[in-house]
This record gives C-alpha cells, sequence and structure tokens, in this order.
C-alpha cells in the first residue's frame, strides 16, 4: 500500500500497558502509520491538530480532559478523525455510538475482537476519504444536546458479549422488578433498569406504557379487543397478547387518535 494511502492512526491512553498492547497489535499491518502516542486529552488534541490523523483509538476515561471532551474541544476546530472508544467501563457504550464512533474496544480485548474492529476502520475510512464522515460526526454531537434526546439504542450484555439493540426492532417491554424484558422477534433480553427508568428516555411518539408491567412499540399494534370492566386486549403483530388497563387506555386513545 502507497504512502500516501497508509492510515494514519493516533493511540490515546493514559495506560502504558493499553499503548503497548494497541501499538503491537497495529505493528502487524503495513497499511497502518503511527503518528503518535499521547497520555492525556490536552495532549491528544494538540496531536490531533498537527498530526492530521485519520483514525484515533481513544480512551474514554482519562484524568481532567477525557474522550468525549477531546471531541468537544475539535468542535471548534472543526477537526474530526474516526475514532474508536477504547475503556475498560461498558457504561459509556452508548453514547460511544450516539457520536459515530466507529467501533467499541472494551477491555481486555483479545486480538480477534481488535482485528473485527480495525479491519471495519480500515474499510469505513478507506470508502469515506473525501472527509464526509466530519460533518456526520459534528451533527451527531449537536443531536447529544438536543433536550429531547431519546434513546435510540440499548445495551445488551448477553453471554460474556456486548451488542447494541436499535429500539425499532423492539415489539415490546416487560417489568421484572429491578429488570426490564425486551421483547424483539422471538428473543428477550434482560437488562437492569427499572420499566419507569426505561420509559422516561424512550420517544413517548414510538413507546407506550399501556399497564403498570408493560410497555409497547406502537407500530407493533395489530388489533385491539375489548374486554371487562373498561380493559382492552392489545395483540400485537407476531401474535403477543397484552392487557390495555383502564389507568393507561386515555393515553392510548390519545396516540391513536382517539379510535376507540
Amino acid at each position: 500500500m502507497g504512502e500516501a494511502t497508509q492510515i494514519r492512526t493516533l493511540i490515546v491512553d493514559d495506560e502504558p500497558l493499553a499503548r503497548v498492547i494497541l501499538r503491537e497489535m497495529l505493528a502487524r499491518d503495513s497499511e497502518v502509520e503511527i503518528v503518535g502516542e499521547c497520555v492525556n486529552g490536552h495532549e491528544a488534541v494538540e496531536a490531533i491538530q498537527t498530526s492530521a490523523p485519520d483514525l484515533i483509538f481513544l480512551d474514554v476515561q482519562m484524568p481532567e480532559v477525557g474522550g468525549f471532551e477531546v471531541l468537544e474541544a475539535l468542535k471548534t476546530v472543526g477537526t474530526m478523525p474516526h475514532i474508536i472508544f477504547v475503556t475498560a467501563y461498558d457504561q459509556y457504550a452508548v453514547r460511544a455510538f450516539e457520536v459515530h464512533a466507529l467501533d467499541y474496544l472494551l477491555k481486555p480485548f483479545d486480538r480477534e475482537r481488535f482485528e473485527t474492529s480495525w479491519q471495519r476502520a480500515k474499510a469505513q475510512i478507506l470508502r469515506e476519504r473525501n472527509g464526509q464522515m466530519n460533518e456526520r460526526i459534528l451533527s451527531l454531537l449537536e443531536e447529544l444536546k438536543a433536550e429531547s434526546n431519546y434513546l435510540e439504542r440499548l445495551v445488551i450484555k448477553s453471554g460474556g458479549r456486548i451488542f447494541f439493540l436499535e429500539t425499532d426492532e423492539i415489539d415490546w417491554i416487560e417489568a421484572e422488578g429491578n429488570y426490564v424484558s425486551v421483547h424483539t422477534g422471538k428473543k428477550s433480553h434482560l437488562i437492569r433498569e427499572t420499566i419507569s427508568n426505561l420509559e422516561s428516555k424512550l420517544d413517548p411518539k414510538k413507546f407506550l406504557r399501556i399497564h403498570r408491567s408493560s410497555i409497547i412499540n406502537l407500530n407493533r399494534i395489530q388489533e385491539l379487543q375489548p374486554w371487562f370492566h373498561g380493559e382492552y386486549h392489545i395483540l400485537l403483530q407476531d401474535g403477543t397478547q397484552l392487557t390495555l388497563s383502564r389507568n393507561y387506555r386515555e393515553r392510548l386513545q390519545e396516540a391513536l387518535g382517539k379510535v376507540f
């Protein structure tokens, strides 16, 4: 691969061992040029402006200036490389994808997980050499500050792995104490979150509480069936039957335009 198409890469992490691991894994690929290593956010902002990397492996949590603060600082100079976040803390995962990071490496990661992330980054960078990603990330950063910033993805932990579920894929949600069971197709995923907290994070134009223990995706409603004492049964497209409590009936009527 010629020098003009080398993927200029910057490593930003306050842990020396983490920088060593990333450097050694990257060194096996002739298509990468490591343009620098930074130990904190201040160094990172300066290095990004002077070195103009294509890609940054960016630690989320660093003293004083963390990974997200680095992105905020770069907004004023209009320089926005591609980002792969690297962190030991999975609670930042959703926000990382909301600013459209290419990937999110959770420490400790193995070579197979690194290679998946690196190959994805290479393919994306080579497709977008014209810089269109800059405007896309800047726009998404602005959206993060919007007052109505409802969840678009849920972080799912299952069998030792972490993946992301688009909220539009959700059929319905069921309360299970301090947990909720998120149903999508024939699968269900357990998340440590109360149903009330999750309800407040979902777009009310798409999701509605119909019972103290259930929330539905309005787009999944197939049929409403009158039941006893002012209650209704709601039949979803996948055949699931749920109860519309009288206490939530008016809210559903408003959402559906008073059709019943």
